[in-house]
């Protein structure tokens, strides 16, 4: 009898320690036709011009005591074709673990940047393909959306709305033959200091007041230049829901991404405003404009462009959507970027999607 009471007892313990475990598989599955425009126009399917479609892992479990285990797994996939997101890496968009308790929140591994997290959210700015930020190849979009071997502490919530973090990453995994140096594993060198970053952010989301500020420091950002040569950059948005509609204006400011030896070299600064219209409880419509200086860092000038873009999205229900996207970017003689970037001077670049993203 005590045996059986026993063996019952801990069967109980192990299935309220198991109950206290959970595991989540999630994605999104995000796949349009486009038209784009460059130096010459294509008609094409593509994937994640919503939301990067992804295929993700995420954990907790209970420790006791108010703490808790966390992990995060999270891979892109290409939805046009099937094939994994970013070759190079399985979990190219998230990798790390860590531990939450009412000291606030400690992770470790690869993550968002602190400045990647405020450019990646598609409710606010926004970091896909038919965004600004991302066109221009801000840090905060596309060098440093994520980082690698980073520690980030997430700060406990001091008052409602307001959150904030502070990151460093250890970094170092470039491939130094780009300018800025691109994402490459594997092609750190022992001892660099290339791609060491330290970063912070700052969110407030209360009411109909909404706020961000993120920063990025990085050590040897360039490769062309050998040496301690910073890098840094600044993005900040502020904006307030009217009811029929919520604007938000915001800017980003950073280190020109050209050699810092090139004299006269001058900053890339993006300056926005864009409208979200809740049109109905199913349609959400937003447009914006914002101007983008200095894209190609150049002391001659001629290297702005001022990017234009609208979209609309239809909620099917809680978890399937169809979107219409259009974006025009006019670019100065100097600067060539767009979906499909322009190699010849040409002013006008651009395109529209049309698809349908499905979340789970």
């Amino acid at each position: 009898m005590k045996k059986t009471l026993l063996a019952l007892a801990a069967l109980a313990a192990s299935s309220a320690a198991f109950a206290q475990s959970f595991v989540t598989l999630y994605g999104v599955v995000d796949v349009s036709v486009e038209r784009v425009k460059g130096d010459h126009q294509v008609s094409r399917v593509s994937s994640g011009n919503l939301a990067t479609s992804r295929l993700g892992f995420k954990g907790t479990e209970d420790i006791g005591g108010g703490l808790k285990a966390n992990f995060v797994l999270e891979s892109a996939i290409a939805a046009d074709t099937g094939a994994q997101g970013n070759t190079a890496r399985l979990f190219d968009r998230a990798a790390w673990a860590g531990l939450a308790g009412g000291a606030g929140e400690l992770r470790v591994g690869r993550q968002d940047s602190s400045i990647g997290a405020l450019a990646g959210d598609t409710t606010i700015l926004g970091g896909q393909a038919y965004d600004d930020l991302k066109i221009v190849k801000t840090r905060a979009a596309e060098y440093y959306r994520r980082v690698d071997n980073a520690v980030t502490y997430v700060l406990p919530q001091i008052m409602p709305g307001l959150s904030a973090q502070v990151q460093y990453s250890t970094a170092a995994l470039w491939n130094k033959t780009t300018t800025p140096a691109a994402e490459v594993p594997g092609a750190e060198t022992y001892g660099s200091n290339f791609g060491k970053s330290y970063g912070l952010s700052v969110k407030y989301a209360e009411g109909p007041v909404l706020a961000g500020l993120g920063y990025l420091n990085v050590t040897d950002d360039n490769s062309a230049v050998a040496g301690n040569q910073r890098a840094n950059a600044t993005l900040v948005y502020a904006g307030y829901d009217l009811g029929a509609a919520k604007v938000i204006a915001y800017m980003d400011n950073e280190t020109g991404k050209v050699a810092a030896a090139t004299a006269g070299a001058k900053r890339l600064s993006v300056y926005g405003v864009k409208a979200v219209v809740p049109v109905s409880a199913e349609l959400t419509v937003s447009a914006g404009v914002s101007k983008a200086k200095n894209i190609a860092g150049s002391k001659t000038g001629n290297d702005d462009a001022v990017i234009t873009a609208v979209k609309a999205n239809y909620k099917l229900s809680k978890r399937t959507s169809v979107y219409g996207l259009a974006t025009l970017v006019n670019n100065e003689s100097g600067a060539t970027v767009g979906m499909l970037a322009p190699t010849s001077g040409d002013k006008l670049a651009g395109g529209v999607a049309f698809g349908v993203a499905h979340a789970f």
